[in-house]
């Protein structure tokens, strides 16, 4: 096998949107089938993978996911290893999350331990969704692990450190698409039109509304409205519009509560307006919530076992749809500290490849102790 930063590198610069990862499977699926076949098995599962290391006496699995897929954005790193492919990148980290995977499967392919593992390889996580399909395939099913763990690199963290805290670690994150038709016309003759321009500014400010007086203020909320599209010149009235935003919440109640406003204040719309209002959520993720015993149990040892600094951080109102697995799964999320001035989703981000590292070294050090 090639060493863990060209294979980070070889990822790097194939980002395949979610559900299109067929180059990325088959460079997987040709590292793993380098290794020993007495020691593996491997299923595919549309593009993404799902492979066991047999224990020596197994009696629990322990599942470590990693997500595959890329972000629909030009790369300005300027890096020798950019991407190669037109508007994709891996501008959220997923090339280290492979990359760790493999690193760490590696680890045990050449140092059994009595439990079973199962790596998944899941794609779609950036968009529609792959975790909660893969979750409920057979495939996944007839490898389902006991306990499974998964990590998220995090910009804003020096390498040598993870950070993560028992309990709510991620939000619950929905897409939300609002399309508005009315009808057109000339800008001369408002009076013969309904104008969808206007109707979509109006919603707009009537949905931040939502978060200001109809969700607790002990509670969190976020809606935000990232584009607005409509009308085709200057000087003809808009018959169409269409806005394209994101809710967060910290509770799946607030979440129900958000929809119900937004759905009430879009017949509003529609009846103020006289217009049609299309409302799709698009992906809809669940909450990632770290099962707490697990957690503390893995922060006393990565804080008494190994030199990696722990932090215990806050909830985030970032999306993960990781979050499905552990909704059944017990197991955890941690944030893997990369030191890069920029982002995730942003065009220049260059995660310090030294982080791949101090990841492999928790990882198999925990999984060596728990599945002994």
């Amino acid at each position: 096998m090639k060493s863990l930063i060209e294979i980070r590198r070889d990822l790097h610069q194939i980002p395949e949107l979610g559900f299109q990862e067929f180059k990325t499977q088959a460079y997987l699926y040709s590292t793993i089938q380098s290794f020993p076949e007495d020691r593996i098995s491997i299923k595919k599962w549309k593009t993404g993978l799902l492979v066991k290391v047999h224990g020596l006496k197994p009696t629990k699995t322990i599942g470590y996911r990693a997500d595959i897929d890329g972000l629909p954005i030009t790369e300005e790193t300027g890096l020798a290893c950019a991407s190669t492919h037109e508007e994709r990148m891996h501008a959220c980290g997923h090339d280290f999350h492979m990359t760790i995977a493999l690193g760490v499967l590696s680890y045990f392919i050449n140092n059994p331990i009595s439990d079973d593992l199962v790596f998944i390889f899941q794609p779609a996580e950036e968009g529609p969704g792959g975790a909660e399909p893969m979750l409920q395939s057979d495939e996944m099913q007839s490898f389902l692990p006991d306990l499974i763990f998964a990590l998220h690199i995090a910009p804003e963290y020096p390498v040598g450190t993870i950070a993560l805290k028992e309990g709510l670690l991620f939000a619950n994150t929905s897409e939300l698409f609002i399309d508005l038709k009315g009808k057109g016309g000339h800008a001369a003759y408002p009076h013969q039109t309904n104008d969808m321009v206007i109707a979509a500014c109006t919603l707009v400010n009537q949905l931040q509304t939502v978060i200001s007086r109809n969700i607790d203020p002990l509670d969190s909320a976020v809606i935000t409205i990232g584009k607005i599209s409509g009308g085709t010149v200057q000087n003809i009235i808009a018959e169409r519009a269409r806005l394209e935003g994101t809710i967060r919440t910290l509770s799946p109640e607030a979440m129900d509560r958000v929809k119900h406003r937004i759905e009430a204040l879009v017949k509003g719309i529609e009846t103020g307006y006289e217009c049609e209002a299309i409302i799709d959520y698009g992906s809809m993720y669940h909450q990632v919530y770290n099962t707490e015993s697990v957690t503390m149990e893995f922060i006393e040892y990565i804080r008494n076992e190994t030199d990696i600094t722990v932090v215990e951080c806050r909830e985030a109102m970032t999306g993960e749809d990781f979050g499905y697995m552990l909704k059944e799964i017990p197991g955890l999320m941690f944030w893997l500290g990369v030191d890069s001035p920029y982002g995730l989703h942003h065009a220049k981000l260059n995660p310090n490849e030294a982080a791949i590292d101090v990841a492999v070294k928790a990882i198999t050090s925990y999984f060596s102790f728990k599945g002994k």
